[in-house]
């Protein structure tokens, strides 16, 4: 019977994806469709700090939310020359209509395959989990935000920015 649990438990692991990355490891490279029709590789930003955030679904009320948090804050972005990339498993035409609804001014990429969810431990069965990342312009992971509070999230990681410039 222990058996039977831990193989379950291994199974669940396969199928959610893993959260085994630590601040200091390098960001997994990922090569997702953006919703400008682009390819976007993470190693194309290399030299710049980057926000990595995965949310669950285009237009829902915490991800719009969490959205408009960083489109309230954009302009500080810009500032400290961080890029933001949101990603999910919605297509090209949801990010679109997404970004075009809310005016958001960021790169949105689809991960319909959730290969990239798979490597940053964020994949769920049907959406993404919540969960953001910010890659220094080396490609190592300097913070890791398990938990988001969608109306904050921009703010809290402007302040860890800061903090860590």
């Amino acid at each position: 019977m222990l058996k039977t649990g831990i193989l379950i438990m291994i199974g669940l692991g396969a199928l959610f994806g893993s959260e085994t990355l630590q601040v200091g490891d390098p960001a997994p490279e990922f090569n997702l469709p953006g919703d400008d029709g682009k390819m976007h590789r993470l190693s194309d930003y290399r030299g710049q700090t980057v926000v990595v955030y995965f949310y669950p679904k285009d237009d829902s009320p915490g991800c719009t939310r969490e959205a408009c948090s960083f489109r309230n804050s954009f302009s500080e972005f810009e500032k400290l020359g961080v890029a933001v990339l949101g990603i999910s498993y919605d297509d090209r035409e949801s990010h679109i209509a997404f970004k075009e609804k809310h005016n958001l001014p960021f790169t949105l990429l689809s991960d319909m395959d959730k290969s990239a969810s798979t490597a940053y431990g964020t994949k769920g069965l049907f959406m993404a989990s919540r969960k953001t990342f910010i890659v220094d312009d080396e490609g190592k992971i300097v913070k890791i935000y398990p938990e988001v509070s969608v109306s904050e999230h921009a703010e809290t990681i402007l302040a860890d920015l800061v903090a860590l410039k």
